[in-house]
């Protein structure tokens, strides 16, 4: 017997073959799925074995052993100790996301109420949920793999439509199927090398490396595939860090402000009214950016601009994007000049900003300086703002917003775990072009194997999962 995620697996002997035999646990769990405060309705959720005859000994108003699955009832919810009803609610049952007995309690969304909705489901035998552990339940009871369950979080971190997009279909499976098949093209060719190796008379060694390198070679082209959409699965999920620069008074609080389409920061014609960072999250054509507005960067002998200076060039080293303001109406100043050396190995979008008043510099001309993408504006007339939007979209979507099909790779342990499958193909490649026998070279094709089962969880081990599952909200 051993223990693994969770699940208690038995082998035993029948017949002259080991039996396998899997039983998950059964106790039950509750928690409040929904924020803690006033609001329409809260949701205690309740699952696991005794969850059908822990909600009936709370709620009158239907035997939820006899209801059929997915269906709501409406009732009361009762102290069984005082007789006393606490709340009415309507509560759905028997069978859902974790593939266990499972009870979701709709009730008024106090927090009081749920509260004691919650306490009353404990007393009568059920415990806390950890965090993540409902999710944690239908990845044990194999109803969705690692991808699929880090795609829930993502769906509730989602920040604009094409996040949440790329995540229903990761939660659809789109990565896991690929996962897949990639992992079955392996093991057909492992099957192959191991009759080779149980059957050496046939002397098939050179046919058998062969194909064991043609399998790598194919599956490093879908590996590759998958990584080149790691950036954008980054940006998506977490957000794309646009710092926001240039000297004083250029206009970088007018932007933050039209990008927010709010009054966030403070804008006056007197340079220097920016003294820190503001950071604001907005969308922009889909991308999500974290938006920082940057104190003007320039020299200063004024303490406290000294400081906001600082902290500007912080926001700018971890930029992923720079959108750097520069006064169109004025020639190129040495400072200017400062901040296009100090963002040249940056993505980044250089704004001739102040249109309106005349130009002394040119798009073209900014082009061939810096060789960056360069369009002119006037952010105080909304001028060509449409045009910025568009551009920055192009930058990190090219290609990618208009497939309705595509599936990426959303977060660092699957980009990882991809480029080290890669790697162990690549030297099985290497090992069969420099003749290696047969199986040392399948060490490093098994090993692939394991790797991406990795990343759906089918070799994932413990210590991940757990971890895994631990960053998960409370009744997720």
């Amino acid at each position: 017997m051993f223990i693994r995620g969770g699940v208690m697996h038995f082998f035993y002997w029948k017949k002259g073959k080991i039996m396998a035999q899997t039983l998950t646990e059964f106790d039950t769990i509750a928690a409040i799925s929904t924020p803690i405060g006033e609001g329409g309705i809260s949701i205690v959720r309740m699952s696991g074995e005794d969850a059908i005859k822990i909600a009936n000994e709370v709620f009158k108003g239907a035997d939820l052993a006899k209801v059929p699955t997915h269906t709501i009832h409406y009732g009361h919810i009762i102290d069984p100790d005082t007789g006393e009803t606490i709340d009415e609610a309507m509560v759905t049952a028997p069978k859902t996301f974790t593939r266990e007995d499972i009870v979701e309690i709709n009730c008024h969304g106090g927090i009081v109420v749920t509260n004691h909705i919650l306490q009353l489901l404990l007393s009568h035998g059920a415990r806390m949920a950890d965090p993540g552990e409902f999710t944690k339940r239908a990845f044990v009871n194999g109803r969705i793999d690692l991808t699929q369950a880090e795609s829930v979080m993502d769906i509730v971190r989602a920040k604009t439509d094409k996040a949440r997009q790329v995540a229903e279909r990761q939660l659809e499976g789109g990565l896991m199927h690929k996962i897949h098949a990639m992992r079955q093209e392996i093991l057909d060719t492992l099957a192959n090398v191991e009759v080779n190796i149980d059957y050496p008379e046939y002397d098939a060694d050179t046919v058998t490396a062969k194909q064991m390198a043609d399998t790598a070679n194919s599956v490093i082209k879908k590996i590759d595939r998958l990584l080149s959409t790691a950036q954008e699965g980054k940006i998506l999920r977490n957000g794309l860090v646009t710092a926001i620069v240039g000297q004083p008074n250029v206009g970088k609080s007018s932007l933050l402000n039209y990008l927010t389409q709010s009054d966030k920061a403070i804008v006056t014609d007197v340079a220097g009214t920016t003294r820190d960072t503001l950071e604001e999250y907005v969308s922009v054509k889909g991308v999500p950016l974290e938006l920082i507005d940057t104190a003007g960067i320039h020299h200063t002998d004024d303490k406290v601009e000294k400081i906001g200076v600082e902290r500007s060039k912080k926001a700018l080293e971890r930029a992923d994007l720079v959108l750097l303001l520069i006064d169109a109406s004025k020639d190129l100043t040495d400072e200017d000049k400062a901040l296009i050396e100090e963002t040249k190995d940056k993505k980044r979008i250089i704004i001739l900003n102040k249109s309106d008043l005349g130009q002394k510099l040119t798009v073209d001309q900014m082009k061939k300086l810096t060789g960056s993408e360069v369009i002119s504006t006037s952010i105080l007339k909304e001028k060509n703002l449409d045009e910025l939007e568009e551009l920055i979209n192009k930058l990190f979507f090219s290609g990618i917003e208009n497939s309705n099909d595509q599936v990426m790779v959303t977060n660092q342990r699957q980009t990882s775990l991809l480029n080290k499958a890669k790697s162990e193909l690549q030297d099985v490649v290497k090992a069969v072009n420099d003749g290696v026998p047969v199986d040392i070279a399948q060490i490093d094709f098994t090993g692939a194997w394991d790797t991406l089962g990795e990343i759906t969880g089918e070799s994932a081990p413990d210590e991940l999962i757990t971890t895994l599952f631990s960053q998960f909200c409370l009744g997720k």
